[in-house]
């Protein structure tokens, strides 16, 4: 059914439980997977305090942070036997890296976690989620914390 998945990830327990599903339909359709992390690179153009500190200090940590949520997902997918390609992109907008990436190589389907932000949360942050269904050319698979934090 699907025959390239898409797996964006941040390192968030909502992004290990689209990992968890993107394994399963994975194994149960023989899909490729490419599991992506979205590099910013242009943070002090954003406001907030992950961007007190300088340009430097900022790329290396989020290229330390990407590489562990990357390994991780590298990780669970040859514990169950399945292959996974990486990658990390830099885009101005994570949204659009995962959207263009997509595009790129040709996924099907998207595979994503969402942190679920509403309100004031949402506003001010948007939702990388929303942004990604409204924009995308292809099937797109929300991941939510349920009851007791399992995946609806």
């Amino acid at each position: 059914m699907f025959k390239h998945i898409l797996l964006p990830v941040d390192g968030s327990s909502t992004a290990s439980l689209a990992v968890t599903k993107a394994l399963s339909m994975a194994k149960a359709f023989g899909s490729k997977v490419t599991a992506l992390y979205v590099l910013d690179p242009y943070p002090f153009a954003s406001a907030g305090p992950d961007f007190a500190f300088g340009q430097a200090q900022y790329l290396s940590a989020v290229n330390t942070e990407a590489e562990q949520a990357l390994k991780e997902v590298a990780n669970a997918f040859a514990a169950e036997g399945v292959t996974v390609d990486t990658v990390t992109v830099d885009a101005y907008a994570v949204w659009k890296g995962i959207i263009d990436t997509s595009d790129e190589v040709g996924a099907d389907v998207i595979v994503m976690g969402s942190h679920g932000r509403r309100g004031v949360e949402k506003l001010m942050l948007g939702s990388v989620a929303q942004r990604v269904v409204s924009h995308a050319h292809n099937s797109v698979l929300i991941v939510h914390h349920g009851a007791g934090g399992k995946a609806e």
